[in-house]
């Protein structure tokens, strides 16, 4: 039975201040009855899951509701289940629409979005087509369905313009794996090297930067630096190391960060899934580490992997290796064709399909956009210093390729 929060004073209080919109909210325990099920706390997320292991429920399953888990004593762990105050409209996607024109508002989605957020956008890509969206849209207001350095590069782009991410907790791996000021003592500590940073990082890491790249043209901006000159490359080791055996430099230093969902791909299932398919097209992101590459046939960017898709066989089958949003651009462009999603693992309980989705992308639903259209927040905010100097390696990539 759920217990309302207002017999919780200091957890309304954390609750209050740690979200951006009116929320209301219900609590649950840690293990609750029924079918011998608990909920699993892992990376900000709830996932419900039996106790002797098996498979997580889908996050996208989850979609509709904001889940928090709060420590009120070493002996009550709750989960919270956040919901608007407001009245939801009867027609969502209408009332999206409608505010989008209120506002002159454009919504730009990520592929790794939930498929509903995917079908209300107006522009869905990678992080570099994104990119140049914000640099080249003229509406007022951006409406970034992705993370939270997504919504950053859009303002870095458009400082003008307001920029809202529909939840501002939609955070990244990558990014938080290479604070500021570590980075920037790290940074002075080379200074023969050429920062060259992935767009996956915060602005402050861009701002201490020379060049900035994506999945889709690290490759080409690496190979425009002189061969002579050393790089520092941050925060993705494993795309890092992929570009290192692109463009056949040794004189690149890696900054040892990693995405949470890409590192932790099963190689044993998924050497078990190509066993069984034996036609299939292995299709991997260069964020996944050396031992799952190497059993690609394809290995790109968001875009490269869809691409792929749209080049193949119509009726063929392929092995996703990345975060599953993008199967739902893949069955658009394919609608005959077969997709597998590659397993991840997260735990001793073994590997599982739900592991392998971004739990910072999900986070945004169309609930969430909607609100963020109607309060016009959480919006995002950067001093005026950081945005002039972290344009400054965005700009070059943009100008390379």
């Amino acid at each position: 039975m759920a217990r309302d929060v207002k017999h919780k004073p200091a957890l309304k209080a954390h609750l209050a201040s740690a979200n951006r919109i009116p929320y209301c909210a219900s609590l649950y325990p840690l293990a609750h009855g029924g079918n011998n099920t608990a909920l699993c706390i892992a990376h900000e997320c709830a996932r419900k899951i039996p106790r002797h292991g098996a498979q997580c429920v889908s996050l996208a399953e989850r979609s509709s509701r904001t889940l928090r888990t709060v420590t009120i004593s070493a002996k009550e762990r709750l989960v919270v289940l956040l919901r608007p105050t407001v009245s939801r409209p009867t027609h969502l996607a209408q009332a999206i629409e409608d505010l989008k024109r209120q506002h002159n508002a454009v919504i730009l989605a990520h592929y790794y979005q939930l498929p509903e957020i995917q079908d209300m956008a107006d522009y869905i890509g990678d992080s570099l087509q994104l990119a140049r969206q914000a640099a080249e849209t003229d509406a007022d207001t951006i409406v970034f369905c992705g993370v939270h350095f997504m919504a950053e590069t859009a303002k870095i782009l458009s400082p003008h313009k307001t920029v809202l991410l529909p939840d501002l907790e939609a955070g990244c791996s990558l990014a938080t794996s290479a604070p500021a000021a570590e980075f920037r003592a790290f940074v002075e500590a080379h200074p023969d090297h050429t920062v060259v940073t992935y767009v996956n990082s915060t602005a402050a890491v861009k701002a201490v930067s020379d060049y900035c790249v994506t999945s889709s043209n690290a490759v080409q901006v690496v190979n425009s630096i002189p061969p002579e000159q050393p790089i520092l490359f941050a925060p993705d080791q494993y795309l890092g190391d992929w570009v290192r055996e692109q463009t056949g430099r040794e004189n690149m230093l890696l900054w040892q960060g990693s995405c949470e969902v890409h590192e932790v791909f099963s190689e044993q299932r998924l050497m078990d899934l190509i066993a069984e398919h034996r036609q299939a097209q292995v299709l991997v992101h260069p964020e996944c580490p050396r031992h799952i590459r190497q059993h690609a046939h394809v290995v790109g960017s968001t875009k490269a992997l869809l691409d792929a898709v749209r080049q193949g066989d119509p009726h063929g089958t392929f092995i996703v290796v990345t975060e599953p949003g993008i199967i739902h651009q893949m069955r658009q462009a394919a609608p005959q064709a077969t997709f597998l999603e590659a397993p991840g693992i997260r735990s001793q309980a073994g590997s599982c399909t739900s592991c392998n989705e971004c739990p910072h992308m999900k986070r945004n639903t169309l609930e969430k956009l909607w609100l963020c259209l109607e309060h016009q927040k959480p919006a995002i905010h950067l001093a005026p210093e950081v945005v002039e100097r972290a344009r400054l390696p965005i700009e070059r990539m943009l100008s390379i390729g």
